[in-house]
């Protein structure tokens, strides 16, 4: 009987031994002790067996089951007749903590309407189209393998036999993951990523991506620090790359008119429109419902110890603080790309020294008595116009403009940087051109994006 078979079931303390990580993950989103975390693991592990016994035992009856963890940690089955699989589950491990709900279709219905969906669409069952346990549904995920407006859809979901829907497999609202600052040549362009710049004599030297910008007009620009394209060696018009050395993708050019770059601390800021077809790499694919995110990427580092916790990812960019709000003390976080290659690597060398590893750190406001941001953050050569912001709420506060020399890894807790504040670029180049510019909050996108 079930009971039987799921009774060698390890105990809640030995489960927490063995996974310290989802411990600690249950404890901090779901506030839950020790304990209670170490009980619904040890629930987690039972589950999977539990479902294959009751598919086996009850074919007609159970429909699938999930873990609501938002509830309480309570193991939740669906059945089509609650009354038998409520017996049969009564005495497992923890059983207080199961209930059986009841549902229409039983999951050898649902599986086999699924199967016959995708041999209609040409598509594979499981991976494009699947069952949702929860809403008790077959759901056609379009977008890729099977066209939204596929002719063939509609009479398909029709002849299902149990309810079915078509959905998109990725929405608007879809964040992707954070990626190596160095490699990152994929949309959409985020604050955070390696900028390689060509200098006059020939040399090419490393700055980062800040933030996604737009003027009045909705076109795309990107923010960076202005001593990356203006200076001794800058006298040229500037284009910058990502990866130069291969595989060279465009990314933006140095705007001469108007003139949209200074290199004079606080106004180290260049607002880079795009060179001609780089849009097309870096701009988020068009999609139904409203427009995606702006975003900075979030790149785990060993000397990020924030890491262990919540891992690399992207971060939402939801506005930006004034400079003259900004306080002293705040916890913020900085994202840079500067990057010395290892003896035959093929990368450019941004001159940030051997061991200094590109990605994000977290420190703290130390003053604002430099007309910029001064904060205790490492950094290297090659950071320089990468992304201050908070971490809670993604508010964009500024550029990495210059800081404490230091080469290799960061050893000195107590170093210190400044930032260029958003607020301030926007201000000065919005008074020098007129054109309205705005921190982007939305895209990039092809074509413009409406206020």
């Amino acid at each position: 009987c079930i009971r039987d078979r799921v009774s060698t079931a390890r105990p809640a303390a030995t489960v927490a031994r063995d996974t310290p990580a989802s411990t600690s993950y249950l404890r901090n989103r779901y506030r839950v002790n020790r304990d209670e975390a170490a009980r619904r693991l040890a629930l987690q592990e039972l589950s999977a067996p539990l479902a294959a016994q009751l598919a086996e035992e009850f074919p007609d009856e159970y429909a699938g089951m999930w873990l609501d963890q938002a509830g309480g940690g309570v193991l939740t089955i669906a059945a089509t007749t609650v009354e038998p699989l409520a017996a049969a589950v009564s005495g497992v491990p923890d059983a207080a903590h199961v209930k059986v709900v009841p549902v229409r279709h039983p999951l050898r219905k649902l599986t086999a309407a699924a199967t016959r969906l995708a041999a209609a669409l040409d598509a594979t069952a499981g991976t494009d189209v699947v069952v949702d346990e929860q809403a008790n549904t077959v759901v056609v995920l379009t977008g890729d393998v099977v066209d939204a407006d596929d002719p063939r859809l509609a009479d398909a979901l029709d002849a299902a036999g149990v309810p079915a829907t078509a959905r998109p497999r990725l929405s608007g609202e879809t964040v992707p993951k954070a990626c190596d600052p160095r490699y990152c040549d994929r949309a959409p362009m985020r604050g955070g990523i390696r900028l390689d710049v060509p200098r006059d004599d020939g040399t090419v030297g490393g700055c980062t991506s800040g933030f996604n910008v737009r003027a009045r007009s909705g076109e795309a620009y990107l923010l960076t620090a202005g001593h990356c394209v203006v200076g001794g060696r800058h006298q040229l018009q500037d284009r910058t790359w990502h990866q130069f050395l291969g595989p060279k993708v465009p990314v933006g050019v140095e705007s001469t008119s108007p003139v949209l770059a200074e290199n004079a601390y606080p106004y180290d800021y260049a607002v880079l429109p795009y060179q001609p077809g780089a849009l097309d790499r870096w701009a988020w694919p068009r999609r139904p419902g409203p427009d995606p995110v702006s975003l900075v990427n979030y790149w785990c580092v060993p000397d990020n110890p924030n890491c262990a916790d919540q891992g690399s990812r992207d971060v939402a960019i939801t506005g930006y603080v004034p400079a003259s709000a900004i306080q002293t003390g705040w916890i913020v976080c900085a994202t840079g790309a500067a990057y010395t290659p290892k003896t035959g690597e093929q990368y450019v060398d941004s001159g940030a020294g051997a061991g200094y590893l590109p990605g994000t750190r977290c420190g703290e406001i130390t003053g604002r008595a430099s007309g910029g941001i001064d904060v205790r953050i490492c950094a290297r050569p090659g950071d320089s116009g990468g992304p201050l912001f908070t971490e809670s709420d993604g508010k964009a506060l500024g550029i990495l403009s210059h800081g404490d020399p230091g080469q290799g890894p960061c050893t000195n807790p107590s170093e210190r940087n400044s930032y260029a504040p958003v607020s301030t670029i926007l201000d000065r180049v919005n008074a020098r051109t007129g054109l309205g510019f705005q921190l982007s909050t939305r895209g990039p996108l092809l074509g413009p994006i409406a206020p």
